[in-house]
């Protein structure tokens, strides 16, 4: 019995024992150490601009911080483990002693990449690629017993929105996922949230059908997060850019907690925030 309930109906974290609940939703701001990401607004290019970035999410409601060092943008440029952890580590350890009570998440594919910024104070880890880029992601997570975000991603970076194809997105994610749980419940990997990867080896029409069956992936019975925030599937939709695409990203959202979004992954905190209010009055 015990066995058959490993998983069931996760509603909270274990951040080096202290239990998140995620019952009520919560909000994870986007940090880039990255000259390249698609939004150019969210590029942090110095450790006084993280602190006072990081500084101005939390005050606006965010639970975690999500760091990334590697822009994962479609046709992005490759870069080594060195210079990611080059990135990550000195913004980590300030973040870590600056803000104490932050909840440190590092946006990774690779293993010794997760490992040096736990060990600098991070306290998750984010992967892009569900342990395929890197054959030594789940066994060190479950080394390191952290909480593990796992998205599905078709291909990679450089080539994931080169003519993505799928017979049934919904059902190839959910596969895909699936085998992946699996995998990660066999290692006692216990703090494990889903995320369906939206635009990342998906074209506009495969985000919107996975966002409008989205509920599917309660099938799961773990947290799911959603990361819409200015991408391609609202300004390519709405015909602007990703400086324009905040209401989308709301309105995005605002439909995703509907149907049962645990976590949003953004770059404006404040909106999600209120995004989670709002919806919480409505069905609270």
């Amino acid at each position: 019995m015990a066995e058959k309930n490993f998983f069931e109906s996760k509603q909270s974290l274990n951040i080096k024992g202290r239990l998140i609940d995620l019952s009520s939703p919560k909000v994870m701001g986007i940090l880039n150490i990255t000259p390249d990401s698609f939004y150019s607004n969210s590029r942090t290019k110095t450790i006084d601009e993280a602190l006072n970035k990081a500084a101005r999410f939390l005050n606006e409601g965010a639970t975690f911080i999500d760091i990334g060092g590697y822009s994962s943008r479609p046709g992005a440029k490759d870069i080594s483990p060195n210079e990611e952890t080059d990135r990550l580590v000195p913004v980590v350890e300030n973040l870590a002693k600056t803000f104490p009570e932050a909840i440190i998440s590092i946006d990774t594919f690779r293993a010794k990449v997760a490992e040096e910024t736990i060990a600098a104070g991070a306290h998750m880890i984010n992967d892009i690629a569900a342990g395929d880029l890197d054959s030594q992601m789940f066994e060190t997570v479950a080394r390191l017993r952290v909480p593990y975000i796992m998205m599905h991603m078709q291909g990679t970076p450089q080539n994931m929105q080169q003519n993505p194809t799928y017979n049934n997105v919904l059902l190839e994610v959910i596969d895909d996922l699936s085998k992946k749980v699996a995998a990660l419940k066999a290692l006692h990997i216990h703090d494990v949230i889903i995320d369906p990867g939206f635009g990342f080896g998906k074209t506009v029409e495969h985000n919107y059908e996975l966002l409008r069956q989205m509920e599917a992936f309660k099938i799961f019975k773990l947290p799911v997060l959603v990361g819409f925030s200015r991408k391609g599937m609202i300004y390519k939709t709405l015909g602007i850019t990703a400086a324009e695409a905040l209401n989308g990203t709301s309105v995005l959202n605002t439909i995703a907690l509907q149907k049962g979004a645990g976590i949003l992954r953004v770059h404006d905190v404040k909106e999600a925030v209120e995004c989670v209010k709002l919806v919480e009055r409505l069905t609270g």
